[in-house]
């Protein structure tokens, strides 16, 4: 049973892709902790690229409520609330069913903010072009350890919240050596919403 189930999200991830790709878009699936700090990293990266000439939008994916969805409206990015209902994870089906309800021409660039944890997600691609994963130096140094599928899946992993390293005490050249070990010595790249520090360079990474 489980088989099945993941076999037919692949195949609806692959669906997704090809009306992604076929409308122009570019997506990334951005995956992390709640209170990792994804909602507003997404508002940051999206007003940069936005500053480039490109249209924007997201997907707000939550079990439940709008409030990311508002945030993202507030900021002046475009949005579309997604509700699992009792999920904890967004899959290719819901994702699809989220893309019949959006004029794709109209946008260059999509984010879909997945559901807040480090497990589930990593099962279900979603059809969008990269993954990225978002941790924070509040959840403590051994979050690459505990959690090596997400890392092995995701194209890119952000160490979020760097102007709090030092106040958690968190070591953070452990988490980055953990997570070259896992990924065959792919840097896990520090980023901080408020100093700024890291987002362009990750601006760069998703639109290269």
């Amino acid at each position: 049973m489980e088989t099945d189930v993941l076999a037919e999200n692949r195949h609806l991830a692959d669906h997704n892709r090809y009306t992604l790709r076929g409308a122009g878009v570019r997506s990334v699936d951005v995956m992390g902790t709640t209170g990792a700090g994804k909602t507003a990293l997404i508002i940051k990266l999206s007003k940069i690229i936005m500053e480039r000439g490109l249209r924007v939008g997201v997907i707000a994916g939550d079990v439940t409520g709008q409030d990311d969805y508002d945030r993202f409206q507030e900021a002046g990015v475009k949005a579309f609330n997604l509700n699992t209902g009792k999920e904890c994870h967004l899959d290719a089906n819901l994702v699809d069913k989220a893309l019949d309800s959006i004029d794709l021409l109209d946008l260059d660039f999509l984010f879909v903010e997945n559901v807040g944890n480090l497990v589930c997600p990593a099962d279900f691609p979603l059809g969008t072009d990269s993954r990225l994963v978002v941790i924070s130096v509040t959840e403590g140094d051994d979050m690459v350890r505990k959690h090596p599928m997400i890392f092995q899946d995701a194209d890119i992993a952000v160490f979020n919240k760097m102007d709090l390293a030092e106040y958690m005490g968190v070591d953070v050249e452990r988490v980055k050596d953990d997570y070259r070990k896992l990924t065959g010595g792919k840097d896990l790249m520090p980023t901080s919403v408020r100093t700024g520090d890291g987002i362009r360079e990750l601006v760069g990474r998703l639109l290269d």
